[in-house]
């Protein structure tokens, strides 16, 4: 996911003046910053500085239009020290540690900007799926799974995230997790009667047969053409009554 703004009048201006602007306000913006204390304190109120954080984000982006990611990381880190509620600055910085592979950085600020949406965005959609898979990925399962929920519920289209997840899950040992997602991905996409079937070979593996048989019947009902379907029922109905 690389998401930077391109903003092609900045880059004329550029072009032109030398890049002297970007300079301009520096040791007042440092000042500012110094009395704030850095990127970890709340702040609400009169100590949020909207117009200099503004300032700081679009010298972000010139910076990382032109790739010059570390001064990119300044700017967008100085922008959300000036106002913590800066979704936008949040997201790029996020956007940018992602791009440069330094996922411990980016995971913090993907799960602010992720805290600080009210309504769904294409923006918000990535966000909790990249967090998911960073967590996934770091084996942190217990953290992941709620993201990974969320993202089905935001993209419920998207089926072959929920194969991916709930493999995921599986393969490392963690069927309850699996479950989870498969019911998720049911809810999302009810017409789907792969997911019963997967869902009710997870309840299987797992020991839960009569759970598995209602994941099959429901696969059946909803593919009704289908002689796998049906001779799943069939065959874990036969083996319930031995």
């Amino acid at each position: 996911m690389k998401i930077f703004i391109r903003t092609t009048a900045l880059i004329a201006i550029l072009a032109s003046s030398s890049f002297s602007f970007l300079a301009m306000a520096q040791d007042g913006a440092s000042s500012v910053l110094d009395r704030y204390g850095g990127l970890d304190i709340t702040r609400e109120g009169p100590t949020i500085d909207a117009d200099l954080a503004r300032k700081m984000f679009r010298r972000g982006n010139t910076y990382s239009n032109l790739e010059r990611f570390d001064e990119a990381i300044e700017e967008y880190r100085k922008a959300i020290s000036a106002d913590p509620n800066y979704s936008d600055a949040i997201r790029n910085l996020a956007n940018t540690y992602y791009f440069l592979e330094r996922y411990a950085e980016a995971k913090p600020l993907l799960a602010r900007f992720i805290e600080l949406q009210t309504s769904t965005s294409a923006s918000l959609i990535a966000a909790v799926q990249t967090l998911g898979k960073l967590e996934r990925d770091d084996r942190n399962y217990a953290i992941a799974i709620d993201y990974d929920v969320r993202a089905i519920e935001l993209d419920p289209d998207n089926d072959s995230q929920v194969h991916i997840m709930a493999n995921t899950y599986n393969n490392a040992g963690y069927a309850a997790e699996a479950i989870r997602i498969y019911q998720a991905g049911i809810a999302a996409m009810p017409g789907n009667a792969f997911f019963d079937r997967s869902l009710g070979r997870i309840l299987e593996q797992e020991g839960r047969l009569e759970e598995a048989l209602i994941a099959y019947q429901s696969a059946a009902s909803k593919d009704p053409e289908s002689d796998f379907y049906a001779d799943l029922v069939e065959n874990t109905e036969r083996r319930l009554r031995r």
